[in-house]
């Protein structure tokens, strides 16, 4: 029976029923509801026993979101259970809920939309390796160990309640759990009492299957389960009907080994041991996790989702940026190599005596090297300006050491981004102007969280580095003990006991991990997407790096000149907007994409 619809206001026209309108709305046309006066309704996503799901626009917060749509009187109590769950979690790994609501008709739930694929969807195309199967059950653990330090069990852990979104190749973040419809919380009214079975019966814990009580044992069972299926083919409980499925359920399931001999026993062992048909003898998730992790070097990654062919196809990859053009190759390469001439540039003209050579020669053959092949140029110019300090000829064997510290640990911290291997030369400019922690926001800009913490741990090597050859105090300054340059520049043995002996020896280099650690983090609180959340999240971190640079400072007062660091706020919040900027500029030039999308 058709739901009476509300009366249309003057200058309106009444809208169609969100359940009934799903045609004309796939079709093309041009008719979309709004709901809760705010979600505009764009496509329909899927549709189940318990309602209709939608991708729809929140036109108050300008961003894309889930909507599901439930008849009060055809499970509006299971969408209750879902918030009340959810609302209870935080976490990457789970789907974030927004808002829950309802009007005379229907009861809505709104959640973060979610693009990309079901790990059904995944395992059914025969494109999960057996790693990528060990990093996705590794991310399930990390967000059931959330839920369940917080009193929510799921109760129906599957393949179908598992988004593989992100970028798979990172190895991190790409894995959600979704459905919390028929979830346990703790000290609630349970809308299931004891004796009730909830769930989905070919994934069932036993204990859950015999209406038993439920704990975190039983989604430990449930994702055991889900792992054993992806790796072996095939769901030892699943049979021909549902009452031959419920006579094996409490059975002892076949080893994985058995079915997988070329997959480590350790983790075989994991698996079975999690499948063990008593809750008390299953290990908790985050011993299971602990093994995904160590077999998960083991594994074989061919033909999975590290394949870009296969990322576009089940839309993994949620961004794309622009491919660079020409011009802008070149202008890095070019802009690499005039950074590293001018390095070559000061190094000769400095740090040693008049060369022989012309040192404008030297850094115009450095510019074209390092233009033209990034690594090998850097390579090159690095160990020609060291070789000539420590010639006869130059007589700064010392002062070569030194600078060999500050050089050599680069390539190791960003072996693939020969580009920027003269960029931590930023971090001692800007100490010359009391703003050296700037240089951690511009390190966060780099793409990934291994090139942001490599790019600023290197800044700061080159930091203490260049306050050891210059005698300034850039950030902490000159550790004690240290002495100027002219007592040690033409000895080896002088430059280890009288320069990198105190640098060594205390902890002077403490802050690189501070320094590495923010960087990395900096995308993460922010993202480009709201200004003002953004401008949030670049406070809160600033005023943490301000704080980490303050603890620092008491840390390193009796060992460094000084006791407090230089910029520790002006180069602090520089950093932040730096940040800000960076990503509101960028932003435009992201795109996502636009199918496949799906959601809890």
């Amino acid at each position: 029976m058709r739901r009476p619809q509300p009366a249309p206001t003057e200058g309106t026209r009444p809208l169609p029923d969100p359940h009934e309108a799903t045609a004309r709305l796939d079709g093309g046309g041009s008719a979309q509801l709004v709901v809760l006066g705010r979600y505009r309704l764009e496509r329909r996503l899927g549709a189940g026993g318990f309602g209709v799901v939608w991708r729809a626009f929140d036109e108050r917060l300008e961003r894309e979101v889930a909507v599901k749509i439930v008849p009060r009187d055809a499970g509006g109590e299971r969408v209750e259970r879902e918030a009340r769950a959810a609302a209870r979690l935080g976490h990457p790994g789970i789907v974030a809920l927004y808002e829950l609501a309802a009007d005379e008709r229907d009861v809505y739930l709104v959640s973060e939309l979610v693009r990309g694929s079901t790990m059904a969807e995944l395992m059914a195309a025969g494109v999960l390796s057996d790693r990528d199967v060990a990093r996705i059950g590794a991310a399930l653990c990390e967000a059931l160990d959330h839920a369940h330090a917080r009193g929510v069990i799921h109760r129906d852990v599957k393949p179908q309640n598992v988004m593989v979104v992100a970028e798979p190749a990172v190895g991190a973040g790409f894995a959600k759990l979704t459905d919390f419809g028929v979830a346990h919380v703790a000290s609630d009214d349970p809308l299931t009492r004891t004796g009730d079975v909830v769930g989905t019966l070919a994934y069932m814990a036993p204990e859950q299957a015999e209406g038993r009580r439920t704990s975190a044992a039983s989604d430990v069972y449930s994702l055991a389960l889900t792992l054993y299926e992806a790796w072996s083919g095939g769901n030892p409980v699943r049979a021909a009907s549902p009452a031959a499925t419920a006579r094996r359920l409490g059975t002892r399931l076949p080893t994985l080994g058995a079915r997988r001999r070329d997959l480590p026993p350790e983790l075989c062992d994991a698996i079975d041991d999690a499948l063990e048909p008593h809750p008390d003898r299953r290990p908790p998730v985050k011993e299971l996790q602990a093994a995904l992790h160590e077999a998960e070097p083991l594994l074989d990654d061919e033909s999975g989702l590290v394949e870009p062919e296969v990322r576009e196809r089940f839309g993994l990859a949620t961004r794309r940026v622009r491919a660079p053009g020409f011009a802008t190759v070149l202008a890095a390469r070019a802009g690499a190599g005039v950074a590293a001439g001018l390095l070559v540039l000061g190094a000769v003209t400095r740090l040693g005596p008049d060369p022989p050579f012309s040192a404008l020669a030297a850094a115009a053959l450095t510019l074209l090297a390092v233009a033209l092949l990034p690594r090998a140029g850097w390579l090159l110019a690095a160990a020609g300006v060291c070789g000539w300090l420590a010639s006869p000829e130059a007589g700064r064997e010392g002062t070569a050491l030194v600078l060999l510290l500050a050089l050599a640990p680069t390539p190791f911290l960003l072996p693939r981004s020969g580009l920027l291997w003269s960029l931590p030369a930023l971090a001692p400019l800007l100490g010359t102007v009391a703003l050296a922690p700037a240089y951690v926001g511009v390190a966060g800009l780099a793409s990934t969280a291994w090139r942001r913490a490599g790019l600023a741990c290197s800044g700061f090597i080159w930091l203490v580095v260049a306050e050891l050859l210059t005698g300034r105090n850039l950030l902490f300054g000159v550790p004690d003990g240290a002495l100027p340059r002219g007592d040690w520049e033409a000895s080896v043995t002088s430059a280890a006991s009288d320069a990198l002996g105190p640098l060594l020896g205390s902890p002077a280099l403490a802050p690189l991990v501070v320094w590495g650690a923010f960087a990395a983090v900096l995308p993460l609180v922010v993202r480009g997407r709201f200004l003002a959340f953004d401008l949030v999240g670049a406070g809160v971190w600033a005023a943490g790096l301000a704080v980490a640079h303050a603890g620092l400072g008491d840390l390193l007062a009796s060992t460094t000149t000084l006791g407090q660091a230089r910029g520790a706020i002006a180069g602090v919040v520089l950093a932040a907007v730096v940040a800000v900027a960076a990503t509101s500029v960028a932003s435009p030039v992201v795109a996502a994409h636009a199918e496949p999308a799906t959601a809890t």
